[in-house]
């Protein structure tokens, strides 16, 4: 069998990442978790209590708050079941955004760690290489 012409049935977890990521922008936080998430999934967002709940609840506030929210996948890099996505993240259209890190951490092909690291864009940078 040729290898090269077998549909693709599953996806990696780079593919999971970035999908739980789009849905999450989307609206479609419940999707998202049912999808991607797994048993005893735990994260680090300073703000919220360290489990999936309080993090899906918040997601889906600001989802409700921010209908036109967009986030476009600059870099996803995959090392064993580690999956780091660098992405541009704006509230809505006329949002400079930010930069955002998310490092997922995978077992048994769902997503049970999760890392978020932002930083906005300023309006006036000297750097002229820009934030991506």
């Amino acid at each position: 069998m040729n290898m090269e012409h077998q549909s693709k049935t599953t996806l990696n977890h780079k593919e999971k990442a970035v999908s739980f990521l789009q849905l999450v922008a989307s609206g479609k936080v419940r999707e998202a978790y049912q999808r991607h998430i797994g048993p005893g999934f735990s994260h680090h967002n300073p703000f919220f209590l360290g489990e999936a709940d309080s993090l899906m609840l918040a997601m889906e506030e600001s989802a409700a708050q921010n209908p036109h929210k967009t986030l476009e996948v600059k870099l996803a890099i995959e090392e064993n079941e580690t999956v780091v996505v660098h992405s541009h993240v704006k509230q809505n259209p006329n949002d400079l955004g930010g930069a955002v890190v998310h490092i997922f951490r995978f077992q048994d092909d769902r997503i049970v760690e999760l890392w978020d690291i932002g930083q906005s864009i300023p309006e006036n940078s000297p750097n002229k290489n820009g934030m991506f």
